[in-house]
C-alpha cells in the first residue's frame, strides 16, 4: 500500500511537471544550464582571451571556489541532473519539439558516460588509457576544456529548438500540448483546459 502511495505520488509529480508546471519547470532548468554555461564561456575567455594557464583558468566561481573545478564529484552531479532534467521535462514535448529535445537527452546520456568515467577514476583514484590525471574516452583524442565545451554546445543546441518549436503556436501545438507552454487563447483551448 505504501508503495502504491509513493509511486501515485511520483506520477502526479511528472503529470504536474509536464503540465501545468511545465513551462516554470523548463524556465528554472534553462536558468540551471545557463548558468553553467556561463561558467565554462568564463574559463575559456580565461584561457583563450586572457592567456591563462589552464590550471588557474576556473571560471567565475572557481575563483572564488578553487576547489569546484577539481571536484569531479561536482562535475558528474551536474551531468546527472542535466540527464534527469531533460528525461523528466520529456513527457510535456509533442511532435518535432519532442524530437529535438529526445535528440538533446541521447548526447546528453553519452556525456553522462564520459563524466561517469571521469568520477570513477577520481574517486577510485586510478588513471585510464595510460594518462596522468583521469580521462575520459573522447578526450583521448580532444583536450578536456573544448571536449566539454563542444558536448555543451551540442546538447544545448537541440535542447533550445525543441523548447522553442515546444513553445509555438503552431496548429499541432494548440491541439496536442496540455501543459502551461503554448500561450492560447480562450477560444484556443483544448477540452478540459479551459477556463
Amino acid at each position: 500500500m505504501t508503495s502504491e502511495v509513493a509511486g501515485s505520488g511520483s506520477s502526479q509529480l511528472l503529470r504536474s511537471l509536464n503540465g501545468q508546471w511545465h513551462r516554470a519547470a523548463l524556465n528554472i532548468f534553462l536558468f540551471i544550464v545557463v548558468a553553467h554555461w556561463i561558467e565554462h564561456l568564463a574559463q575559456v575567455f580565461q584561457i583563450w582571451v586572457l592567456g591563462m594557464p589552464l590550471p588557474a583558468s576556473k571560471g567565475a566561481l572557481g575563483l572564488v571556489f578553487p576547489w569546484l573545478v577539481t571536484a569531479e564529484w561536482l562535475h558528474y552531479g551536474y551531468a546527472l541532473v542535466m540527464l534527469i532534467g531533460l528525461l523528466l521535462l520529456r513527457p510535456g514535448f509533442t511532435g518535432s519539439g519532442r524530437t529535438w529535445w529526445t535528440v538533446a537527452l541521447v548526447i546528453q546520456f553519452w556525456h553522462h558516460i564520459e563524466h561517469l568515467l571521469l568520477f570513477v577514476q577520481a574517486q577510485a583514484d586510478v588513471n585510464f588509457f595510460g594518462q596522468q590525471v583521469p580521462t575520459s574516452l573522447v578526450q583521448l583524442v580532444i583536450p578536456r576544456v573544448e571536449l566539454h565545451l563542444f558536448y555543451n554546445a551540442v546538447v544545448f543546441i537541440p535542447m533550445v529548438i525543441g523548447m522553442i518549436m515546444h513553445r509555438s503556436r503552431t496548429p499541432e501545438n494548440l491541439r496536442l500540448t496540455s501543459c502551461s507552454c503554448v500561450h492560447r487563447s480562450r477560444h484556443t483551448q483544448p477540452a478540459g483546459l479551459a477556463a
